[in-house]
Order: structure tokens, then C-alpha cells, then sequence
């Protein structure tokens, strides 16, 4: 090669180098992300351009709302997987020393100790339940003693089935054993049971009262992460008359996307103020004269996309030691009326339970959810409204 080539050739070479270098530097990019594969467009960018590819003129594109519609805030990915794998929960050592505090009662207090620790666990986990088109997802609290109420949901209305719109999937939801002498024992047996059949969500937090609504919370993640597909929830407990039937009949000219929340609905409640109450709330831990409007926990319906929102509305909140009311209240952040329906019966078919209305199978068939019953009752009335039942007529609830 001449020694004239050989300086065009270093020429070209140098002035290619310079290109690069300046490129570089203008980007504010090193050599390595240089030479990686540029990124995708984002949002902005791709609603930014028309047809052809090219970029409209910015100043029509943020001031002309008929040409492009802004966009539409979305909440940031959440986690693939439950992201939660240690305990680090520790006591809130700061309240202690207020004279309020000292005049709770234990379980106030234990439940204001520690109430900021919010996620915990899993201990087992079914991802695989909301896997292909499921419809309906039945979710059952229950505990891990009642065994025999699981099988007899199982045996009844929590029988999977496979509906013209979908699957109908059920899973249980479970904390740990209360009483720590049992705990180990009840592992054992409760590893079992969802080794035969595979439809058990437990977490690593005491099942108690007042951890009700861990549990509330803990689904809701869960179905978030885990469920993006699934259409709608029934939430129940342990203790109820399901209609299945019903249910399906009920949601048939439902969408997935309204906002869907219906139950046997209390409006105006007042918070309990006796001592001696299952459900009494101190005045310091809530001083409202009313909760907001919310269903009773027997069982409700709820649709797939408000319980993904549900999930981020009630992470604005303190926990509450009331698991229905605390639904009411995250519906409350979403401006979202829960919707009563004649068909749930939380409280019974009558209020009154020595009434024969509490044992009348026609009643039941026609209703969409009853509490409550125990197991015997419950395949009991199962057998009688689904053997040859003759009622002098179908109530119409639906």
C-alpha cells in the first residue's frame, strides 16, 4: 500500500472515531450502552408521533386535548412473585408511653403494636388456580382446625366446575395456628389436606379476630400478582350456603370491568361502644359516628378489576380491627357504593332463628348466600335442594 493511501486510510479511520466519540459524549452515553440495541419508544413518545413515525409538533400534541387525548395514569408494575420471603416485624415501641394506650385493652393494644406489620409469608401458594380462563375464583377464610368445614365445602357448593364463561376455581385462606403448643401438629396435618388437594393459601401470621383483615389484605395482593385474567371473586367464610347456580346466573350480564361489589350491605352502622361486644371498637380507635357503607363478611361478590384497585386502595390505609368494615372503608378511597342484593343473607333467611324460614329448603334454592351453618347442616340442606324438591313457588331474588 502507498504511502498516500495508507494516510487517507488512517484519515478515515480517525475522523470515524471522532464521530463516534462525539456521539457518545452529546448522549451522555458510555461506549457500552452505545453499542447496545437502542431502547423501545416510550409512551409519550409513540402517542407523540403519527401515522408516518414522525414526531408532531410538540406544542399541538400538549395543548390540542381533541387531537391526543393525555394519558391515562396507571398505577407502577407490582411484583411478579409474592415478594415477601422474612418475618421482620417489630413492636411500635412508640405508642407504649401515651396514657391513651395505657387504657386499652390487651388485645388493642396488642393489635396497635404491631399494626404497621402488614405483609408476611406464604407458606402455600396455588398460583396455578387462576391459570387459564377462570371466571369465577370462590376464596374461603377458614382456619386451620376446621378441617371438617373445608370438606364439606369441597363435597357442596365449592366442587370446581366448568361453567359456559369459564373455570370455576376455589381456594382456601388460612393464617397459623393460634396456640403454639399446636402448631407444629397442625402444619403436619394442614401440608396433607393441601397435598390431596391443592387449594390452600396460608401465610405466616396467627389466625385471630382481629388478623381477619391480614387476611383481606394478604388476598388482595395475592390476586393481584397472581391473577390478572380472572374475571370475579366470590369471598366468603366458612360457615355459609353458597347457591353456585345462582351465583352464575346472577353475574351473567356482568362485566369484569364495572365496579361490582354486592352483598348483604349495612348502611349508617354505628360503631359498637359495649365492652362485652364481639365487635367493640374504643372511641381513640375509631371516633366517627358511622362506618361507611360495607357488606357483611358471610359472602360477597366482587368484580375482577375492582379487586386489583382494592388492593392499592387499601394499602392508604391503617389496618382496621374490624375485616368488613375495613372493606367498606377502601371502597370509601375509591368512591365505590357496595350494592346490596336481597339473595345474601348474612344474618340468616330471618333474623329471627327460630323461625322455619332458617330451615326451609325452598328458601335456601332461591337464595345466593346464607349464613350461617355448620358442616352437618350445611350437606344436609345441600342434599335437600338439590334432591326432588317441589316448592310451591321460586322466589324471585335474582
Amino acid at each position: 500500500m502507498s504511502l498516500w493511501k495508507k494516510t487517507v486510510y488512517k484519515s478515515v479511520c480517525l475522523s470515524l472515531a471522532l464521530l463516534v466519540a462525539v456521539t457518545v459524549f452529546q448522549r451522555s452515553l458510555t461506549p457500552h450502552q452505545f453499542l447496545q440495541e437502542p431502547p423501545p419508544p416510550t409512551l409519550e413518545l409513540q402517542k407523540a408521533q403519527n401515522p408516518s413515525g414522525h414526531l408532531v409538533n410538540p406544542n399541538s400534541f400538549w395543548k390540542n386535548s381533541k387531537d391526543a387525548a393525555a394519558p391515562t395514569p396507571t398505577a407502577p408494575p407490582g411484583p411478579q412473585t409474592w415478594d415477601i420471603s422474612t418475618t421482620n416485624c417489630s413492636a411500635n415501641i412508640n405508642l407504649t408511653h401515651q396514657p391513651w394506650f395505657q387504657g386499652l385493652e390487651p388485645h388493642f393494644r396488642q393489635f396497635l403494636t404491631y399494626r404497621h406489620c402488614r405483609y408476611f409469608p406464604m407458606l402455600l401458594n396455588h398460583p396455578e388456580k387462576c391459570g387459564g380462563a377462570v371466571y369465577l375464583l370462590v376464596v374461603v377464610k377458614s382456619v386451620i382446625t376446621q378441617h371438617d368445614r373445608r370438606e364439606a365445602i369441597r363435597q357442596t357448593w365449592g366442587r370446581e366446575q366448568e361453567s359456559g364463561r369459564g373455570a370455576v376455581r376455589t381456594l382456601f385462606l388460612l393464617g397459623t395456628a393460634s396456640k403454639q403448643e399446636e402448631r407444629a401438629h397442625y402444619q403436619q396435618l394442614l401440608a396433607y389436606e393441601d397435598r390431596l388437594y391443592g387449594d390452600i393459601l396460608q401465610w405466616d401470621f396467627l389466625d385471630s379476630f382481629f388478623n381477619l383483615t391480614l387476611k383481606e389484605i394478604h388476598f388482595l395482593k395475592w390476586f393481584d400478582i397472581y391473577c390478572p385474567r380472572v374475571q370475579f371473586i366470590f369471598k366468603g367464610d366458612d360457615d355459609v350456603f353458597v347457591n353456585p347456580t345462582n351465583l352464575l346466573e346472577f353475574l351473567a350480564d356482568r362485566q369484569p370491568q364495572e365496579d361490582l361489589f354486592v352483598g348483604d350491605v349495612l348502611q349508617h352502622a354505628r360503631p359498637i361502644r359495649r365492652k362485652d361486644n364481639k365487635y367493640y371498637i374504643p372511641g381513640v380507635l375509631y371516633s366517627k359516628a358511622s362506618y361507611p357503607p360495607y357488606a357483611g363478611g358471610g359472602g360477597f361478590l366482587m368484580a375482577g378489576g375492582l379487586a386489583r384497585r382494592l388492593h392499592r386502595a387499601c394499602d392508604t390505609l391503617e389496618l382496621y380491627p374490624i375485616d368488613d368494615v375495613f372493606l367498606g372503608m377502601c371502597l370509601e378511597v375509591l368512591s365505590v357504593q357496595p350494592t346490596a342484593h336481597e339473595g345474601f343473607k348474612t344474618f340468616g333467611i330471618s333474623r329471627n332463628r327460630n323461625s322455619r324460614m332458617n330451615k326451609e329448603p325452598c328458601f335456601f334454592r332461591s337464595m345466593l348466600v346464607v349464613h350461617k351453618l355448620l358442616p352437618a347442616e350445611l350437606l344436609a340442606m345441600w342434599g335437600l335442594v338439590h334432591g326432588n324438591l317441589t316448592c310451591a313457588r321460586r322466589l324471585q331474588v335474582l
